[in-house]
């Protein structure tokens, strides 16, 4: 089934997508976004059709109103899937920007960009995360058991931090070009103001309602004394043979 309303929640790791995804979800209002795409029914997408593709993708992420909310990286994932939906029969021939073939998979779509603005702590959570796959812990869940004491590598660290960057540019470029102003969400705010966020999300997609039960936060922090440390530790070594230090 073709979306009435789409929207695209474009995200680095470690922002609160999926809690804002579990969030947006228990409001009933809004379908059940996700990252629709590494769905498994959606692996190997490029030996069949585009055609057939998308229509696997709705019938996946259509909700039974009409409403699909996918989750992304901008990332190499992002720009196969572009050239594959190339081949859509409806797709222009010369398409003016990336929206163009964007629009023919989330149509009549709104746009959410996430981020985060310490980048550090993001990438010694994303780091983190890799190294104990404690990626999300369901609340009142107990932690994932994982030797951590040797897992701290500076080089893994930075990497991490450059990676979420050129992700954010990558969308970013995606905006500019196609002229798109997204409603952007910052993680630190978001934790801050929970509900708010959510209801202003709503607000933002035509869907708010003067009633709107949205559940508690789904999710638990992770972050831990280990997380801090590192987060010291990468913020000295980074900055150990600069002569004007920032933090």
């Amino acid at each position: 089934m073709k979306p009435k309303l789409s929207y695209t929640i474009w995200f680095s790791q470690r922002t609160g997508s999926s809690l804002l995804c579990e969030a947006i979800g228990s409001t009933g209002l809004a379908g059940k976004p996700g990252e629709w795409l590494h769905d498994n029914q959606m692996k190997g997408y490029g030996d069949g059709s585009a055609e057939s593709f998308r229509d696997k993708l709705w019938q996946a992420g259509v909700s039974p109103e009409g409403i699909f909310g996918l989750k992304i990286a901008h990332n190499s994932v992002t720009r196969k899937l572009m050239d594959f939906m190339k081949r859509l029969p409806d797709c222009p021939k010369q398409p003016k920007n990336q929206s163009e073939i964007w629009d023919l998979i989330c149509p009549n779509g709104k746009h959410l960009f996430m981020t985060r603005r310490n980048k550090v702590r993001l990438a010694v959570s994303w780091w983190r995360a890799i190294k104990s796959n404690d990626w999300h812990r369901t609340h009142g869940a107990a932690p994932v058991e994982a030797d951590l004491k040797e897992a701290y590598l500076f080089d893994a660290i930075r990497h991490l931090m450059i990676e979420s960057d050129f992700r954010e540019a990558a969308a970013q470029e995606f905006f500019t070009e196609s002229g798109i102003v997204p409603m952007t969400l910052v993680y630190e705010d978001f934790i801050a103001d929970y509900s708010g966020t959510v209801t202003r999300v709503l607000d933002y997609l035509g869907l708010l309602q003067k009633k709107v039960n949205i559940a508690p936060p789904a999710f638990d922090k992770i972050a831990d004394d280990t997380s801090e440390e590192w987060v010291q530790r990468f913020r000295e070594e980074m900055q150990k043979d600069w002569p004007n230090k920032s933090w």
